[in-house]
């Protein structure tokens, strides 16, 4: 019998190329089968349901006969309350506005583009650390631990304290991803402990910024007084988590998928290493062509969605396949072609409506920064292994390790 589309997303061994799956999906734009979800994966639908009040991200809102077999491990453990990523509006607007008050326009216009000569010098430092160019493991040597520095910056953690971040970062990354050979107790333990050290740790310091406020956006969360009120502590922490988590793991996957993608294509990386400008619409068609998030899973409608035919019913769950609405040829020319010169490039990669990625700007300006250091400073970068070995996690999709050799590291 041969597997559903749906059993070949999820399955591991067509996680390096999930392409084809998603083109065979395309022929049915709204998927279902047995009693899993509705799964919508070409562009147009997917735009529209991303602005659809009636589709709500509240778990709570899911019928009690619908399944989900991507619901998130630790994601209601009871550590931290839900962040506003898992809240419908109001409360989502409400907790979302207060945030951005101290991240963008038009409170703090700033605070993004000022951290551009900090994270220059993350990257140059983390690039100098590299040591033997014959192996490099960029996952483990740069993209990794590259955006958790930049988290721990943003918030204002001090930098004796970032290893400890890093550390919980990575147990409860690792959890996300799919083990089918550990203890699932002995996992949601350890995930379990890492959000409770970190809420802790973060309740510490919310504490200390409200006695001592600094100039970091944990200080400006913690004492800000907007038309919306205060946020609580407990906002505060599952707030500060989701920025950690949530801005953590798609930037080590948009770096990582976009070098790989670099090293696929050496006239383009040729072009960024002689043109580091180029790195603005090289990040842009990465976000396309390899977006960090490939589905967006644990969405629920609110009442009876009618969807090219299909009614999907209330309280029903629903999956909608970024990925694959971002090679729609009924949308993008030549949709399996990575093509920086692409003209109209409005892509699905960050999402679209009011649940789109909230640090879209940092994660922009990382990758950009990145990927053009690295091709100008590495010499002669080649893979290794191609395809490189695969996080399990289908939602998260990206290169475990990324093993690359190069001639010399320039200064």
């Amino acid at each position: 019998m041969t597997p559903s589309p749906l059993h070949r997303i999820l399955d591991f061994a067509n996680r390096a190329n999930p392409y084809p799956i998603y083109e065979e999906l395309r022929k049915t734009p709204v998927h279902h089968e047995d009693d899993g979800p509705y799964v919508v994966s070409t562009y147009y639908e997917i735009r529209s349901l991303l602005h659809d009040p009636r589709i709500s991200s509240d778990a709570r809102n899911l019928a009690s006969t619908a399944h989900d077999p991507l619901a998130e491990p630790g994601q209601d453990d009871g550590a931290l309350p839900p962040s506003f990523l898992r809240l419908d509006p109001p409360e989502h607007d409400r907790l979302r506005r207060m945030t951005n008050r101290s991240f963008g326009p038009p409170h703090c216009p700033r605070r993004v583009d000022g951290m551009r000569e900090e994270l220059h010098g993350i990257v140059s430092g983390l690039i100098d650390g590299i040591g033997d160019p014959g192996r490099i493991d960029l996952v483990d040597q740069f993209s990794y631990p590259f955006p958790v520095t930049v988290i721990c910056r943003l918030l204002g953690v001090p930098r004796e304290d970032e290893a400890r971040f890093h550390t919980w970062a990575d147990t409860i990354a690792a959890s996300l991803d799919p083990d089918p050979d550990a203890d699932p107790a002995e996992r949601g333990k350890g995930s379990h402990d890492a959000r409770m050290q970190l809420g802790m740790y973060l309740a510490g310091l919310i504490e200390e910024r409200r006695r001592n406020p600094g100039d970091d956006m944990l200080s400006e969360l913690a004492t800000a007084k907007s038309p919306d009120g205060t946020m609580t502590t407990m906002e505060l922490l599952s707030t500060a988590a989701l920025l950690l988590i949530a801005g953590h793991e798609t930037t080590v996957n948009l770096v990582t998928n976009g070098m790989l993608t670099l090293l696929r294509n050496p006239d383009v990386l040729r072009r960024l290493r002689e043109d580091p400008g180029l790195a603005v619409p090289v990040v842009e068609e990465l976000l396309r062509f390899e977006p960090p998030v490939q589905l967006v899973p644990q969405r629920t409608t609110l009442a009876d969605v009618e969807v090219r035919g299909v009614t999907i019913p209330k309280g029903a769950s629903l999956w909608l396949v970024l990925a694959s609405g971002n090679r729609d040829p009924q949308r993008f020319e030549n949709p399996d072609r990575f093509d920086p010169d692409r003209k109209d490039i409005q892509h699905l990669g960050l999402g679209s409506g009011i649940h789109s990625c909230f640090g879209a700007p940092l994660a922009r300006l990382e990758a950009q920064l990145a990927l053009s250091e690295l091709a100008r400073r590495l010499e002669n970068p080649r893979l290794l292994e191609d395809p490189p070995p695969y996080r399990q996690n289908a939602v998260l999709r990206g290169p475990r390790h990324l093993h690359v050799a190069c001639d010399g590291i320039r200064p």
